[in-house]
């Protein structure tokens, strides 16, 4: 009896053990990830709501339970700054490196991410761009490379097949476009994707500007497109850039048949809309964009405003970035940078607010990704295209 009881009573510890791995306090050890973006510097603004963007997708995973397969492990952030700089967030990725990090998030401007990329490849070091949209990111071959959203070049044939139906619909009133982009590979690769797409639809390309990065007057530069005088204006720069050459626009009464942006920097900004309402009027822009029938974007968007910050692409975009990359760790059932490679190639992941579908990647590109035409209509921002996710009808011609 006392051998039995003895051998019952081993046997129940041994029950309780494997049911309630985690008694007396032992967690699962955190799987590290790198969060990297550009928070000081010139891309400060952009790189920051990514970072909150990230946080808030760990804050959540975190919540949930962490990842299931590692017992509830949670996801532990690494933060750092590409200090809006190649070279800088190339730095960064050595010491990610070096701390044993699982995988990065980020890192927003696509000449950062080209170069973090590459850096972490060294290291088949899983890396997760959450905005970048230089093609040349996934086009090298790079294994350990993965793009949820769409690349300039969808971008740009999109925004062009838009344009063009929106114009045939209203009796094609537009016939001549200005580009204006910033210097960069993000601005300069847009540009030059377009000069290529627009004449192929019947449309004269008049004159394509190049600015600096900053650029803090465009007095000249509207002075030009006064002179040229185009029915289109299609700006292709980041947030700052963008903001001052529309407001320079508004104040010197320059008003184009229509501001047409490809993945303008301020144009699907609430924060745009808000500081510059008359600037932002009317304004089309081709861009990433949300669900708005997911109610959870609804949600996503209550929670960032409650912490009085705008509800930005770049929040949306490294929000749903990180959510990714956690459904692979879960899948992959280990923080090993091989196996999450593995998982993040095979994605089907569906479980999210962007109008995607299921995730497939081939060569690192998400072949579901597309943006959406939204439109600033009374103070707000509405998708108008696709007709799927149609909130308002368009308004083509602005000035009609």
């Amino acid at each position: 009896m006392t051998t039995r009881r003895h051998f019952m009573g081993q046997s129940a510890v041994a029950a309780s053990a494997i049911a309630f791995p985690l008694v007396g306090g032992a967690q699962p050890k955190p799987v590290k990830v790198g969060v990297l973006h550009p928070v000081t510097g010139a891309l400060a603004y952009s790189g920051q709501q990514c970072r909150m963007g990230a946080l808030m997708a760990i804050e959540d995973i975190n919540k949930a339970g962490g990842i299931k397969s590692l017992g509830g492990a949670k996801i532990e952030a690494m933060l750092g700054d590409a200090q809006s700089s190649p070279q800088a967030g190339t730095a960064e990725i050595e010491k990610m490196n070096e701390a044993g990090v699982s995988a990065v998030v980020g890192a927003f401007a696509s000449a950062i991410c080209l170069a973090t990329t590459q850096a972490a490849a060294k290291y088949n070091l899983p890396h997760v761009v959450d905005v970048g949209v230089a093609d040349q990111i996934v086009e090298r071959g790079l294994k350990n490379t993965f793009r949820f959203g769409p690349g300039y070049k969808k971008c740009a044939e999109v925004a062009v097949a838009s344009l063009h139906a929106l114009n045939t619909a209203a009796g094609k009133p537009a016939r001549t476009v200005m580009i204006v982009h910033e210097e960069s590979l993000f601005g300069t690769g847009t540009a030059n994707l377009l000069a290529k797409e627009l004449p192929g639809y019947g449309y004269e390309v008049k004159e394509i500007i190049k600015h600096a990065n900053p650029t803090r007057d465009f007095n000249n530069i509207a002075l030009r497109i006064k002179q040229v005088n185009p029915d289109i204006l299609i700006p292709a720069n980041y947030y700052n850039e963008y903001a001052l050459l529309v407001r320079t626009l508004q104040q010197q009464k320059i008003t184009p048949k229509a501001i047409y942006s490809v993945l303008g920097g301020a144009a699907s900004s609430y924060k745009f809309v808000k500081e510059f309402p008359e600037a932002a009027n009317g304004i089309i822009d081709c861009n990433h964009w949300f669900n708005p029938k997911d109610k959870r974007s609804a949600e996503l968007k209550k929670r960032v405003e409650a912490q009085g910050q705008f509800f930005s692409y770049e929040v949306f975009m490294t929000y749903t970035a990180m959510m990714l990359l956690a459904d692979a760790i879960d899948r992959a059932k280990s923080p090993d940078r091989a196996a999450i490679i593995e998982a993040l190639a095979t994605s089907k992941f569906a479980n999210h607010i962007m109008p995607y579908g299921p995730t497939q990647f081939v060569n690192g590109q998400n072949m579901g990704a597309q943006p959406l035409m939204t439109q600033v209509y009374k103070g707000d921002i509405k998708v108008i295209v696709p007709r799927d996710y149609r909130e308002v009808e368009p308004v083509f011609p602005l000035n009609s």
